[in-house]
């Protein structure tokens, strides 16, 4: 019963976080500007947000955060809905494996919560090291095409909300000790400052009307970051034999490359479609 509520709210909060992305992503593309389907989008994707918090508050991040990863499931073939196109048979094949390796991982690698609570210190450092290699990958995106600009936004804006789940873990552990110290905890205004940098990424990738490379880049990115925290900081654990650590290594790869090929041929669309039709030239 421990594992099971967070794990659906997890998946609740992937299907909600994955409309949401959708009609953002579509809303900006279209025209740049923030319309009535880019704020319902954003509606969507808070309640998805709330969701996982709480999901956070009763599960592991190694529990929680891989759960994640199917949103990409939800996200990318509901955009060929949009675009009025069926899923092929490969999209499905790499979609059933990507809810298996996701089922698979859980299953071998029984993650478990720790009352391990780093020292501020360690965190401060940490976090703050991880937001220097950030700045460098909005530098390089600045300077390169639509495309990449879409992959390295994708990139910071998922290491970013991974920052952000570490960060809403401890801020529920500080609110469970003691709730009226939770204001004058560094750690709740850092948050802030991280979901709004990750939103800020999220909508320059967006912007790009390239979801095919940046939401899978943010949906492979966010548990990357959230899980490596959690092991390093909070000592969370995956209770695995050797053979079993082997085998969960390899979901781990193949759950990477399902999202990107699910990512890859769910973006089989008609080229340019947010651009206006360029006029034939006169003979």
């Amino acid at each position: 019963m421990h594992t099971i509520v967070p794990a659906m709210l997890a998946v609740a909060a992937a299907c909600l976080i994955a409309i949401g992305t959708v009609l953002r992503q579509r809303a900006s593309a279209a025209s740049g500007a923030i319309t009535p389907g880019w704020w319902l989008g954003a509606g969507l994707a808070v309640s998805g947000f709330g969701v996982q918090a709480i999901a956070l508050g009763l599960g592991s991040i190694l529990l929680v955060q891989p759960l994640l990863v199917l949103a990409v499931l939800f996200a990318l073939p509901l955009e060929a809905w949009f675009d009025h196109r069926r899923p092929t048979r490969v999209e499905w094949a790499w979609g059933g494996a990507l809810t298996a390796c996701v089922a698979l991982f859980l299953c071998l690698a029984s993650p478990r919560s720790s009352d391990h609570r780093p020292g501020q210190f360690v965190s401060v450092v940490t976090i703050a090291a991880v937001l220097i290699c950030l700045v460098g990958l909005v530098v390089a995106a600045e300077s390169c095409t639509s495309h990449f600009r879409a992959l390295f936004y994708g990139l910071t804006a998922g290491a970013l909300f991974g920052i952000s789940a570490l960060l809403i873990k401890t801020v529920i552990n500080q609110g469970v000790a003691n709730s009226a110290t939770v204001v004058v905890q560094p750690e709740i205004y850092l948050l802030l400052v991280v979901i709004g940098a990750g939103i800020y990424a999220q909508q320059r990738g967006f912007g790009s009307g390239d979801l095919q490379t940046s939401f899978p880049a943010m949906t492979v990115m966010e548990p990357a970051v959230a899980m490596v925290l959690g092991i390093a900081l909070l000592s969370e654990r995956i209770y695995v034999t050797v053979w079993e650590a082997g085998i969960v290594c390899v979901v781990l790869a193949v759950m990477v490359v399902a999202v990107i090929e699910l990512a890859r041929h769910s973006a089989i669309r008609t080229p340019h479609r947010f651009e206006p039709e360029t006029p034939a030239p006169e003979k």
